[in-house]
């Protein structure tokens, strides 16, 4: 079904610190890099309450100083294992990404983080609160947004009919996507980004970063939500997001939902700070703990929305509901049986009788049959085939893109960076997949 895809490369754009053009936005994703000179090198933020958040090299390595508002007392944060650079570094930065602050070295062209901490968890800082962001101010030689250090979720940017997004200032032979910046540490240290892939060249550059403004049950304040769909729909911009910028799994009733952002601006382009509401995707029926991945499709006088649903974290499957408008969806169908299924992705198809198809993503721990493949589904959720291409590790949504020379495959991996101290969240690779085979006819 599709034909056949094969790799064909991959991608790895790493940019630490993301100068800005004017004022920097109030968002819970900073960064700060100095050049290593002397003895000591120090770099961070000061914020008008008095807060002081700074990374400190000196011979005995790498830590974080941490002062609070109204305190005496500096917090120091080091690693025993970690802190000491294993080479002369160059740079020394620091990031601020959600709750997680982390200590940087740059050693041989390799950025390397040498000490972290959850500024919420272990000092109360309420790191998305705007007003607090805002204040603060950079003690660096280079400073400004944090970019990335792995993308995953990429998603293709569309019309509201589901075909790509064509902006105006690119080549005809690019299309633009939507993905996950990663940062050092898991759900809630990514945000959205934007980026054109020139489809000949396979070649990916950097256009946009998009924040989140709630208010209400699902959190108040900025967030880095991510895992999202943007879409052009008459005149306007649509953002669907998944409320991952503040997801702990360790907090008590933890939870992700999905909000929706619209705007007139150019979102395909600068630093754009978005107020969001929650969207109500139907679970009825179902035992739900959360939902994620939406993809929203017009279908003439119908939306279609894919999603994911939780039973529990992390047990998931696909799910689609429709209706008249974003506000009025029923539930239409549920994989439900499925235990690692996400990555829910509508894709027209002419061949098939409605002209949709539903497509998905495997994990490594579904249910024998159901591991590692990419399902493909009609509007019931009942499985009519696979897609024949690579798999790569995670969870890659099955993201196809045209192009001049057939279909694309964008998909990722979990392949880590920044070392060891990360753990689990700085993946991943992006991995381009091309269509080699003359697809049959489905059905």
């Amino acid at each position: 079904m599709l034909g056949r895809f094969e790799e064909v490369r991959r991608l790895r754009p790493v940019d630490l610190v993301r100068p800005v053009a004017g004022p920097l936005p109030a968002v819970p994703c900073l960064a700060v890099a100095q050049p290593v000179a002397g003895a000591a090198t120090r770099t961070g933020w000061r914020a008008e309450d008095g807060t002081e958040i700074a990374a400190h090299l000196d011979r005995d390595g790498v830590r974080l100083e941490v002062r609070l508002a109204g305190v005496a007392e500096t917090h120091r944060h080091r690693s025993r294992r970690h802190g000491r650079p294993e080479a002369a570094p160059d740079s020394l930065a620091l990031t601020l990404t959600g709750p997680h602050l982390v200590a940087w070295t740059l050693e041989a062209g390799r950025w390397r983080v040498r000490a972290r901490v959850d500024l919420a968890v272990d000092h109360g800082v309420e790191v998305h609160r705007e007003d607090w962001l805002a204040s603060l101010r950079p003690d660096a030689a280079q400073h400004g947004l944090f970019g990335q250090v792995g993308l995953r979720d990429l998603r293709l940017v569309t019309e509201a009919d589901g075909t790509a997004y064509r902006a105006p200032d690119l080549p005809a032979d690019h299309v633009l996507l939507t993905a996950t910046s990663a940062g050092p540490g898991a759900f809630s240290s990514g945000h959205c980004s934007v980026w054109a892939l020139d489809t000949a060249r396979l070649e990916l550059t950097h256009r946009a970063d998009l924040f989140f403004r709630r208010r209400g049950a699902a959190g108040t304040g900025v967030f880095g939500d991510h895992a999202v769909h943007l879409l052009h729909h008459e005149g306007q911009w649509l953002v669907a997001a998944s409320t991952w910028g503040d997801f702990d799994k360790r907090r008590p009733g933890a939870s992700v939902g999905v909000t929706l952002a619209e705007s007139s601006a150019d979102l395909t382009q600068g630093v754009h700070l978005l107020d969001s509401s929650p969207l109500p995707l139907p679970t009825d029926g179902l035992t739900s703990v959360g939902v994620w991945d939406p993809h929203l499709v017009l279908d003439d006088d119908r939306w279609l929305v894919g999603y994911v649903s939780a039973s529990r974290f992390f047990r998931f499957h696909p799910v689609l509901a429709e209706g008249p408008a974003l506000d009025r969806l029923a539930l239409r169908a549920a994989a439900a049986r499925r235990t690692a299924t996400e990555g829910t992705t509508l894709h027209r198809d002419p061949r098939v009788g409605d002209g949709w198809l539903v497509l998905a993503s495997d994990g490594r721990d579904g249910r024998r049959g159901q591991r590692e493949r990419y399902p493909v589904f009609d509007l019931d959720l009942t499985e009519i085939g696979a897609l024949d291409a690579p798999y790569p590790t995670n969870i890659p949504w099955p993201t196809l893109v045209p192009s001049s020379a057939g279909l694309l495959m964008v998909g990722f991996d979990t392949t880590p960076s920044g070392g060891p101290l990360v753990g689990y969240g700085s993946h991943g690779d992006v991995v381009l997949a091309r269509q080699v085979a003359t697809a049959r006819t489905a059905g």
